[in-house]
C-alpha cells in the first residue's frame, strides 16, 4: 500500500515528517526505533513520538518494547511473533510461527525471548 493511501484512509493530513516515518517503516524489514532513524531523517525526538502516537491510534502500526527498554515500530500487518535475543537484543520477525490462542483472552503480542542463532554460536 502507498503512503498515500495509508493517510488519506485514515483522514490524516500528510506531512513531510509522517512521510518520512512511513517511508522507513516500509522499506524496513525488522521493528526498529527512535535511536534508529534520527540519524536517517531530520525529525526531532517529539515529533517522532507524537507521529507514532497517531499512527498507533490510527492502528497503521504497532509497538513493544525491548529488552533494552527502547521501544519499537512496525507497520501493523499480519498479526506475527518476534523472537529478541537476550545477549545483542537483535529482533527479529517470526512471520512462521502459528498464532497462540487461549480461551477467553485476546493475545495482541507474541514475543519470545532467549539466544539467537549468532550468539549461539
Amino acid at each position: 500500500m502507498k503512503i498515500e493511501e495509508i493517510i488519506e484512509e485514515k483522514e490524516l493530513r500528510l506531512t513531510s515528517a509522517r512521510r518520512e516515518f512511513l517511508e522507513i517503516l516500509i522499506h524496513e524489514n525488522r521493528p526498529i526505533s527512535f535511536e534508529d532513524v534520527k540519524n536517517k531523517i531530520q525529525m526531532d525526538k517529539a515529533t517522532f513520538y507524537r507521529n507514532a502516537l497517531k499512527f498507533e491510534k490510527e492502528s497503521i502500526i504497532n509497538s513493544f518494547e525491548s529488552n533494552d527498554k527502547k521501544k519499537y515500530y512496525e507497520l501493523q500487518e499480519t498479526p506475527h511473533a518476534h523472537f529478541i535475543c537476550n545477549r545483542c537484543n537483535t529482533i527479529e520477525c517470526l512471520k512462521n510461527v502459528e498464532p497462540i490462542t487461549i480461551e477467553g483472552y485476546v493475545i495482541e503480542d507474541m514475543i519470545f525471548k532467549g539466544i539467537c542463532n549468532n550468539c549461539n554460536k
